[in-house]
């Protein structure tokens, strides 16, 4: 295998998961790249040690300058707050490294423009993550709508629900600031999952009306007294795209305050002779509708392990969060060596500016309480 070295900078949740799916490169198939984790760099020297026993560590630092100036670094993930992203996005493109960045490309519309606009300048290979869309149900609806066979579309959802925010008594973090997390709150944090196929598709919202929701108001802070929380927590957005030359109403929707949901993506199409749904919520199920004569069917597939990278895992299990994780970085690396052979590739950053063009709209929607147009 081609060996291709990576720094991770921020080293927390997605930093660890990360590390976990390049230990487990083993489990792909013919799999022709590589990923060695050759640097970490993250401000707390506690999560640092955690990637220290990791095979091919050679570098662990608390500055991230101090990784990007090592010569031997191909690649850069970064998963930090998003009021980061912007400097250390441009500050990985400067120094002339390749760079999967977490979503959102930046905090807002500007800062995005800025980053896609750098990765051009400085000539590098720049994707943004989206993991779900990797599960081979999500693979199956994104390949029945460009097979056509559902007619003339109807309707479009594409969504992602937590419900991790449910307790008010959950700590104060990051997220629950505009100044860190953006003004566009949770649509920074979940947008580009429910984006990221239909704009893929060509669908990229020409109008919107936004309804966004904060819910708890305070949570505890370090101290255990109330701080307050002002970024948006909810968001269903209502828009128009145009899809085989029609106006096709598309709905997303993204949510930290969503009752009974876990951690659920989900994209349905539905035409006037077919369509699919998928929820990650039943990772191995894929429901399709078709229309014969005067019947109306929906069926219920077992899709099993079935994904783009082949692996040795059996095709009779279920898929998980760790698997989807692995194929994106799959993704990145085959389409890096110019190998990805018209499987789907990670999002570009056109597309991730898009995003941001949309949440900027959702925005001016909801304080004037008008459909605005996207730029």
């Amino acid at each position: 295998m081609k060996e291709i070295r990576i720094g991770i900078i921020g080293g927390g949740l997605m930093g660890r998961e990360v590390a976990s799916a390049f230990a487990r490169w083993i489990a792909l198939v013919d799999m022709p790249v590589r990923p060695i984790l050759h640097a970490v760099a993250d401000v707390s020297e506690k999560v640092r040690e955690w990637f220290r026993p990791l095979p091919g560590m050679s570098l662990l630092t608390g500055d991230y300058h101090e990784l990007l100036a090592d010569p031997a670094i191909d690649v850069v993930y970064v998963a930090v707050p998003h009021h980061l992203h912007e400097q250390i996005y441009l500050d990985v493109l400067k120094a002339g490294k390749d760079l999967l960045a977490e979503k959102p490309f930046g905090i807002d519309l500007a800062a995005a423009e800025k980053i896609t606009a750098a990765g051009t300048e400085h000539g590098r290979f720049v994707r943004c993550s989206s993991e779900f869309p990797f599960f081979p149900g999500a693979q199956a609806v994104f390949k029945g709508v460009q097979s056509r066979a559902f007619g003339r579309l109807l309707e479009i959802r594409s969504g992602f629900h937590h419900s991790s925010d449910l307790d008010p008594t959950k700590p104060a973090n990051w997220k629950r600031s505009s100044k860190s997390c953006g003004e566009i709150g949770v649509m920074g944090d979940l947008g580009m999952h429910t984006l990221h196929l239909p704009l893929r598709l060509g669908w990229k919202p020409e109008k919107v009306y936004a309804q966004l929701q904060k819910g708890v108001s305070t949570r505890p802070g370090p101290d255990g007294q109330p701080v307050p929380c002002d970024t948006w927590d909810n968001a269903m957005l209502h828009t128009w795209v145009q899809a085989g030359g029609e106006s096709v109403p598309m709905r997303l929707e993204m949510k930290r305050l969503a009752p009974g949901a876990t951690n659920s993506w989900y994209f349905e199409v539905l035409g006037t002779e077919g369509g699919m749904r998928y929820n990650t919520s039943e990772p191995k199920t894929l429901h399709t509708f078709r229309r014969t004569g005067g019947t109306q069917v929906w069926e219920r597939a077992d899709l099993g392990f079935g994904m783009p990278f082949p692996a040795i895992t059996g095709g009779i299990f279920e898929p998980g969060f760790p698997d989807i994780m692995q194929q994106m970085w799959a993704a990145y690396l085959m389409e890096r060596e110019g190998l990805l052979n018209g499987r789907l590739s990670c999002v570009r950053p056109e597309e991730a500016l898009a995003s941001h063009q949309v949440f900027a709209a959702a925005l001016r929607s909801h304080a004037n309480q008008t459909v605005e147009s996207v730029s």
